[in-house]
């Protein structure tokens, strides 16, 4: 009994981010569009900042038959939140990236040259786009978030946030090389203290 390499793939609930394309055929030149909002299926994004599990996904695309595939085309935006690289405190926005994506046919010159992990498929008539876009959002956000270009970060000695610590903020520092002769100056009320 032969079984389909790719059977049962889409267990369970199928993510918001794979799209039924039967409607649009196999005739190149065939084309449909898809807009949708949809919930993240999963946290999208780096470590300081990402468009998290269950935001409201904006697609808006354009589905094309080609001759060895579908190509995907359109943009995807969502509100972003994180935390800012100097100063921890929270950040949110917004990304919109553009996509433009093959899925191969299968058995296809295309799909059997090009490996599984360069180029998606399509599988019982659905794209998945989940990979691309999880790819495009990744290469899209900053590594560093920031929460304004002028962010002067934490104060290293207390940890509070410089933007709004009190003007002129600073903290004492000796240093340890000397710490030792400190302790013999005097003090205020004319005392010496022994080493």
């Amino acid at each position: 009994m032969a079984t389909h390499a790719n059977a049962g793939r889409h267990r369970g609930p199928r993510s918001p981010l794979v799209i039924n394309i039967s409607r649009l055929g196999r005739r190149p030149g065939s084309m449909m569009t898809h807009r949708e909002t949809v919930p993240s299926p999963v946290r999208i994004g780096v470590e300081l900042i990402a468009i998290e599990a269950g935001a409201p996904l904006e697609l808006d695309l354009r589905l094309e038959s080609v001759s060895e595939g579908v190509l995907v085309t359109g943009t995807v935006a969502a509100p972003t939140v994180g935390e800012c690289a100097r100063c921890l405190t929270p950040v949110t926005g917004d990304i919109e990236i553009d996509l433009t994506e093959l899925f191969a046919y299968p058995d296809s010159a295309t799909d059997e040259t090009t490996d599984s992990d360069e180029m998606g498929r399509v599988i019982d008539d659905t794209v998945d786009l989940e990979q691309p876009i999880v790819d495009a959002v990744g290469l899209a956000l900053p590594f560093s978030p920031l929460c304004g270009p002028d962010c002067a970060g934490l104060c290293q000695q207390c940890g509070v946030p410089l933007a709004t610590a009190e003007p002129g903020h600073h903290h004492e520092q000796l240093d340890p090389r000397w710490a030792k002769l400190a302790t013999l100056l005097p003090t205020d009320d004319g005392d010496q203290h022994q080493a």
